[in-house]
């Protein structure tokens, strides 16, 4: 018998009308919204659409599951349909674009902080772009995000969230969810309300702030939850190299600075940290 969209009644498809009641408005960042029961990629669609002229700034896209989903560096990853949030959104950054950087990282600071408050959740950020949750007293990978231009002047931003994800359907022993992590609600709707909200408001702080994350509040919040600084770490650079030391803080450019046994310091703009040891106290 083919599924339909109520097949797993533990999870309910997302209320597109009622979404778009609490979200769109005249005062809002969010100007439209879509719920699809399955895309390749939010963040392909919603490029392409921008790249076409067929999306504005403020267009939201969702996406109950996907087929062609991808994080950093096009690695591909899966998830079954309604077990979390797979969204994009189109975004016309005013700040100078030497400071976009620090979108995806308002998107994980915005995360964290709709999802301590809706779930029930610490969530942590791993430099650059993981939400981190804790599973039998284990770090996992909960989410990402992803941001990519378009053109000179559009961004597109986007955040996968495993929210029921269960033990038996995770894709790697590293991935976790919500539910896992002991979330007191897994409704994906006030999750989705709440995370787009808080996007909006920081989205908001650091527009006012021309980009400078300091002078929004971003930094310091930003290092507050991000459990890569203080740890021994491993930095897999694009070219092949790698560098290991200690993270030791966010530079205003949004890049982690890694000292190395030797004192040096070093900022790294790109890469993927491997965490190898815990920060002192843990």
């Amino acid at each position: 018998m083919p599924r339909n969209r109520w097949s797993d009644l533990d999870r309910p498809p997302l209320d597109e009308r009622a979404l778009r009641r609490a979200l769109l408005g005249e005062d809002s960042l969010w100007r439209s919204l879509e719920v699809h029961d399955e895309l390749g990629s939010t963040n392909t669609e919603l490029a392409r659409r921008a790249a076409a002229g067929e999306a504005e700034p403020g267009a939201v896209l969702i996406a109950e599951g996907q087929t062609a989903a991808r994080g950093r560096l096009d690695r591909a990853w899966s998830a079954p349909p309604r077990s979390g949030l797979f969204f994009s959104v189109l975004l016309r950054p005013a700040p100078p674009a030497e400071r976009w950087g620090w979108v995806p990282l308002l998107a994980g600071v915005a995360a964290a902080a709709a999802l301590a408050r809706t779930a029930g959740v610490d969530t942590g950020l791993k430099w650059p772009n993981d939400l981190l949750v804790t599973v039998d007293g284990a770090e996992r990978k909960a989410g990402g995000i992803l941001a990519e231009r378009v053109g000179t002047d559009l961004l597109v931003l986007g955040i996968g969230l495993n929210v029921t994800l269960r033990a038996e359907e995770l894709p790697v022993p590293t991935a976790g969810s919500l539910a896992l992590a002991g979330a007191r609600g897994t409704d994906r709707d006030p999750l989705l309300r709440a995370v787009l909200r808080a996007v909006e408001d920081w989205y908001g702080r650091w527009t006012a702030a021309d980009g400078d994350a300091s002078a929004a509040g971003l930094l310091p919040a930003y290092a507050a939850g991000c459990v890569t600084l203080g740890r021994t770490v491993r930095v897999e650079l694009p070219g092949g190299k790698d560098l290991v030391g200690e993270a030791v803080a966010v530079d205003g450019d949004g890049r982690i600075v890694i000292a190395s046994e030797h004192g040096v310091q070093q900022p790294v703009a790109a890469g993927d940290v491997v965490h190898l040891r815990p920060a002192a106290g843990e």
